[in-house]
């Protein structure tokens, strides 16, 4: 049976007790926590679940027919994640590699029509949804800890600041695009800083209403402006630009014409900072799954693949700092607020719409956790003089940007 040879192959750490459609049940891996039991309701998942594990396992569960009888959702995910590396040399799974199942080749066909409907497939959910599990900016990006104790709130702030610290954004007059300005949690903040003029294009209808409607509410109309257009059709230049969470949708096929993009829109002595999921090994294609379901289009960059690109372009690598853990544990804090409010979703959607999102959060959470997946903070720029030639400028304007936020006048005003 295939799928039972698979789970003795694989499971090599933690345990999982597996009982099949005939009732039968058979235990594998080490009794070492995590230990769960799943129960298989059809026949036929023990030939589909081997042939596609990454895909068709969480598809299962989503559909009901994959139950979690003991232990949870998170066990279970957790356990697979720690012996995916057992899963991958299966020799079913090499000699479907070998056929071009699974191949690492895929690159994204990415023109503009097909990357507004990968975007709208996401982001034009439920405005309630995002309500449930994000932070009250609506920061739906790695957020960053300074400590692992922080909620998302502090952390999410403390995101907001780190980038900003990279950009120099002390001149006066600066022209700001943000490439994927989501809610425009960012843009905002960055023109509350102080007189920069923000533009932020987004291919979302929703959070192009909503990053409008905040910008008006703020009394920062007249300063901040977003538009609903493809990053693409631009042809002003900017003196900063900043992209976040938005470089996995560009796709391998279309890297070079990204940073090409991006040396076009941007002046001579300007910087700009590229905020990206990556990974810490070799190039290697996206989860299925969150492909197929979440993210479709998605694909997620080495530097080996994107540094050769930048090198031919003419744009200058000024900087680069990689956050590891910091996006787990930003996943752990939404799917604790997804939980909180699961019912609440259900309401919303439907109990399979709960499951499939689930399944996005930890499985997103174990990438980070297992799977070499991590975020990178890329400055970028056309000259030597354009930024310090220390890394101090970051840390002391960061610093005293947070001790600024943590005063009380600052409280008072607000």
């Amino acid at each position: 049976m295939l799928f039972t040879s698979l789970m003795k192959y694989a499971v090599q750490t933690g345990a999982v007790r597996v009982i099949d459609a005939a009732g039968n049940d058979r235990v594998y891996g080490d009794g070492s926590p995590p230990v769960c039991t799943v129960r298989m309701k059809k026949a036929s998942l023990d030939y589909s679940l081997a042939m596609n594990p990454a895909l068709h396992v969480p598809e299962a569960y989503m559909n009901g027919d994959l139950v979690i009888e003991d232990g949870t959702l998170y066990d279970f995910i957790e356990l697979a994640a720690r012996n995916y590396g057992h899963v991958e040399n299966f020799p079913l799974a090499n000699a479907l590699r070998w056929i071009g199942i699974g191949s690492r080749k895929i690159k994204q066909y990415n023109p503009i029509g097909v990357a507004q409907r990968n975007v709208a497939h996401h982001y034009d959910l439920s405005d309630e949804l995002y309500d449930r599990f994000l932070d009250r900016d609506r920061q739906y990006s790695c957020a960053y800890f300074l400590d692992r104790d922080e909620d998302i709130e502090t952390a999410q702030a403390n995101k907001r600041r780190h980038l900003a610290s990279k950009l120099l954004l002390d001149e006066d007059g600066l022209k700001v695009l943000d490439i994927g300005s989501g809610w425009g949690g960012l843009g905002l903040y960055i023109a509350g800083l102080g007189d920069a003029d923000v533009t932020g294009v987004t291919l979302s209808t929703e959070q192009h209403k909503v990053a409008n409607e905040r910008a008006h509410a703020a009394g920062l109309g007249e300063r901040v402006r977003f538009e609903l257009r493809d990053y693409r059709t631009l042809d002003s230049q900017f003196d900063r630009i900043v992209s976040v969470g938005m470089f996995e949708h560009v796709g391998k096929r279309n890297f070079a014409e990204f940073f090409e993009k991006l040396r076009d829109l941007l002046t001579d002595d300007g910087v700009v900072l590229l905020h990206s999921i990556g990974r810490l090994d070799t190039p290697a294609p996206i989860n299925p799954f969150i492909r197929k379901y979440i993210f479709p289009g998605a694909d997620l960059p080495a530097l080996s693949e994107i540094t050769p690109i930048i090198e031919r372009t003419g744009l200058l690598c000024t900087d680069i700092e990689i956050l590891r853990l910091h996006y787990a544990e930003t996943l752990r804090r939404w799917h604790e607020a997804f939980s909180a409010h699961r019912e609440e979703v259900a309401e919303i959607y439907d109990e399979r719409f709960c499951r499939m999102w689930e399944l996005y959060l930890i499985i997103c959470e174990m990438g980070f956790r297992y799977e070499n997946l991590m975020v990178l903070q890329m400055q970028l720029a056309k000259s030597l003089e354009a930024v310090p030639i220390t890394r101090d400028y970051m840390f002391e304007w960061e610093r005293a940007q947070a001790a600024k936020e943590r005063s009380p006048a600052r409280d008072l005003a607000a």
